[in-house]
């Protein structure tokens, strides 16, 4: 293959593999009945006139499957972690106890496990369309190669190539969907 055909393949794969770290990124945060600090990620908090992540103004720990353990930095910050974790309503209420902050992830009904099932098929599909997507980007530079004198036979070759590596990207997004498809499903 030519130089800049292999460049092109190399940016079509780039995007495809950029659409299953997005995937498993957005997978982290939906909750399957344990407790995991991602959970509180994106909570951010008023310090000092800054709005600052949850992370950077405390110590998060999840000392059993259950639990989430907040310990501010400061004491100060208690009652605005409370309010902040309230206001992002993820559906679990903080308890303070003036040391630290307790949250207790209750576990998952039948109903919203499926409605997290749905979510997840959703997120899978959207990673899809995105790894197409990068596909038909690579077959429009192709095509436009092709135009500048590209030969036929490497043509058909690249689209080849890059008919593989959708497929091998489609395939990783069904088993991350369905990994945590399993993972939601187990009570």
């Amino acid at each position: 293959m030519t130089e800049t055909l292999e460049l092109i393949r190399v940016e079509a794969e780039d995007k495809m593999g950029k659409a299953i770290k997005y995937l498993e990124y957005e997978l982290s945060h939906l909750r399957a009945g344990r407790a995991t600090p991602l959970l509180l990620d994106g909570i951010n908090v008023d310090y000092y006139g800054t709005m600052t992540p949850l992370a950077q103004v405390s110590n998060i720990n999840t000392p059993d499957a259950r639990n989430i353990i907040i310990q501010p930095w400061e004491k100060s910050m208690l009652g605005v972690i409370e309010k902040a974790i309230l206001a992002a309503n993820i559906g679990m209420t903080p308890m303070n106890n003036g040391e630290i902050i307790r949250i207790n992830v209750p576990p998952l009904t039948e109903e919203r496990r499926h409605q997290l099932v749905k979510q997840v098929k959703q997120e899978g599909e959207t990673a899809k369309i995105s790894i197409r997507s990068g596909r038909k980007w690579f077959l429009d530079e192709l095509k436009a190669l092709l135009k500048e004198g590209l030969p036929e036979d490497e043509e058909k070759t690249a689209e080849k190539l890059i008919q593989e590596l959708t497929d091998k990207h489609i395939a990783m997004v069904d088993k991350i969907v369905e990994t945590k498809e399993k993972d939601i499903m187990t009570v």
